[in-house]
């Protein structure tokens, strides 16, 4: 009886009839007749209101649902969560879902609403955008079902409780990862700088192309070949770079959403993972009044984990 309290509610359409034999009492008084009308209706109403709960508590594990999202999410990017369900009913069903999202979105009012057909699976799905960094605790997941007569609701309550860590963007990480692999940074609006003089890193042996800087022609093997050869440099790899973030008072400001901050760890993290791709060493420091956190600038696989797990923690 208790889980049949707890999980009981009338739908709205239910309070409606229910309002309208109450204005048929009320008419009664002048007209007698239909004092009978609306103890009829109320009668109706009663029996199809135990015919309705009948058909949605006859079966105790009638639907089932879960969550489904990434252990990480990235700070400042959409996230894609999807809710799964599985009807048991033998006839369709509407679910309002109500999921108890983490606390930091303030989110008091999040609702959908599904049809799902009988013995059939059906999912909901959304994103979310956290702008803060640290772990974000999920709640339960509460379904409220229709009867097939729509006067009475069951509530489920699954148990779904979840801890989501929110890391620094690494969505956008990706992105540039791959413009970098694929020599496209300039789309992004990376600006290449010009240098003065060229790296003398040797990469290979190529023909001479019209144009090209004579002085590095090779000499030696436009003998063998018979043909202008030069020499292709590459820039030098192994090259340590660092970021360095300022984590003072002016950092906490609020720009759209976001603090400076994390902005700055976002930016800090795609530079060091281009880095990484490039062959380059990459580090990080960050300070406020005092030297808060050091990462030596290596090449190493796990730096990369290395470089997000601090920076998750600033």
């Amino acid at each position: 009886m208790k889980f049949f309290g707890q999980s009981f509610y009338l739908d709205k359409l239910a309070y409606y009839i229910a309002g309208g034999a109450v204005v048929l009492y009320v008419f009664s008084y002048f007209i007698p007749v239909l004092y009978d009308v609306a103890s009829l209706v109320l009668i109706l109403l009663g029996v199809t209101i135990l015919v309705d709960s009948f058909l949605i508590f006859g079966k105790r594990y009638a639907l089932r649902a879960e969550r489904i999202c990434a252990e990480r999410w990235s700070n400042g990017d959409d996230n894609k969560v999807v809710l799964h369900f599985q009807n048991n009913y033998s006839f369709p069903i509407v679910a309002h879902v109500v999921d108890e999202l983490p606390v930091q979105f303030q989110e008091r009012n999040w609702y959908r609403r599904t049809r799902l057909e009988s013995k059939m699976d059906g999912q909901i799905a959304y994103t979310l955008k956290p702008v803060t960094r640290g772990e974000y605790s999920y709640g339960n997941i509460n379904v409220f079902v229709n009867g097939p007569l729509q006067l009475a609701k069951r509530r489920f309550i699954f148990p779904a409780s979840q801890t989501v860590k929110v890391y620094p963007s690494y969505m956008q990480m990706r992105r540039y990862q791959l413009l970098a692999v694929n020599n496209r940074l300039q789309e992004a609006g990376v600006k290449r700088v010009r240098r003065l003089g060229h790296s003398m890193e040797f990469e290979q042996i190529k023909e001479y192309v019209r144009g090209e800087d004579y002085r590095t022609i090779n000499w030696k093997a436009t003998a063998r070949k018979g043909g202008l050869m030069v020499n292709y440099y590459t820039d030098e790899r192994s090259q340590q770079v660092y970021c360095l973030i300022n984590k003072g008072r002016t950092m906490k400001m609020p720009f759209e959403g976001m603090t400076l901050l994390d902005y700055a760890i976002n930016a800090s993290l795609v530079l060091s993972n281009v880095a990484l791709v490039r062959q380059d060493k990459a580090g990080l420091l960050t300070f406020a009044e005092n030297l808060d956190a050091f990462l030596q600038a290596d090449k190493k696989s796990t730096q990369m984990n290395l470089v997000l797990e601090t920076l998750y923690r600033q």
